[in-house]
């Protein structure tokens, strides 16, 4: 087994890094939370006192921070000129394409192979070991790569280049938070109409409407398998984050030149949920103010 570095242990990091040691691995942990450091240690990871430290003589250095500017910041500060040469660097981060590919440059520069791995499964998936990892990179650090990813998700998909693991990644949510608004949307007319919402269920979700936010994510409490609904939309996949990654599709399409009608008007919908007060709320529970 490989000696592994892991920064940031958050709701998604801590799940990450703790089955990296299931694996086997010597998963050296920093975070700049002493509970999450905690946990660290009683999921069979090593805590360390610094990103830098965390990253000496890593075979593997997996990231998993808030935002583009604290992954360039540790690769900056602790990653660059402590990391061993032969290191693969994963970041698994949800940030912008542009930081993304300026972070494998500078790799790159350094002699280092890195690429942008960002996940798609929430809390749940990281914990059990079964998020979806979405690749930007050469095909040999991929290839690097893949091993430690697989056993943190069920699916390892190269997506292309440096910084299309962020693209796919950009799309993929922006689609989901429309999908989510539309089911939401569905099963309140569906109500008015005076449709009992189990029976809605049982048709749409064997018909054209089917979705994975309708049949794997229902919005509606006592409906479907148990999803955060089901818990007062508490856990799961928060409204801020999904506003994060709706504000970086958004930046995304205006770089680009696309539109994206649908995605905009979601953004503007969860900008004024997270407004009132829900952004720790489970992104479903929009639902509430529909």
């Amino acid at each position: 087994m490989a000696r592994v570095a892991f920064i940031g242990l958050g709701n998604m990091g801590g799940g990450m890094a703790a089955n990296l040691a299931k694996a086997g691995h010597d998963v050296r942990a920093f975070d700049l939370s002493a509970d999450a450091l905690a946990k660290a240690k009683q999921a069979g990871c090593l805590p360390v006192a610094s990103a830098a430290e965390a990253v000496e003589g890593a075979e593997a250095i997996v990231t998993m921070l808030p935002a583009g500017a604290h992954v360039e910041s540790v690769y900056a500060d602790a990653v660059f000129g402590h990391a061993p040469p032969a290191a693969i660097l994963i970041d698994c981060s949800t940030i912008d394409v542009a930081t993304a590919r300026r972070v494998a440059t500078a790799a790159g520069a350094k002699g280092l192979a890195a690429v942008d791995a960002p996940v798609s499964g929430g809390i749940a998936a990281a914990q059990a070991g079964t998020l979806t990892f979405m690749v930007g990179g050469p095909q040999d650090a991929f290839d690097r790569a893949q091993p430690f990813l697989a056993q943190m998700g069920k699916a390892v998909i190269h997506a292309g280049t440096s910084g299309a693991g962020q693209a796919a990644k950009m799309a993929n949510n922006m689609l989901l938070g429309a999908t989510m608004i539309a089911t939401c949307e569905a099963f309140r007319l569906a109500e008015r109409l005076g449709l009992d919402l189990q029976t809605f269920y049982d048709i749409s979700s064997v018909s054209s409407g089917q979705s994975w936010s309708m049949t794997s994510y229902c919005p509606v409490p006592g409906v479907g398998p148990e999803t955060p609904a089901d818990r007062d939309y508490q856990g799961g996949f928060a409204a801020a984050l999904m506003l994060k990654d709706l504000r970086l599709a958004m930046q995304a399409a205006q770089e680009a030149g696309a539109t994206t009608p649908l995605g905009t008007h979601a953004t503007e919908l969860y900008e004024a949920f997270v407004a009132q007060g829900h952004g720790t709320t489970d992104f479903s529970g929009i639902i509430r103010t529909l």
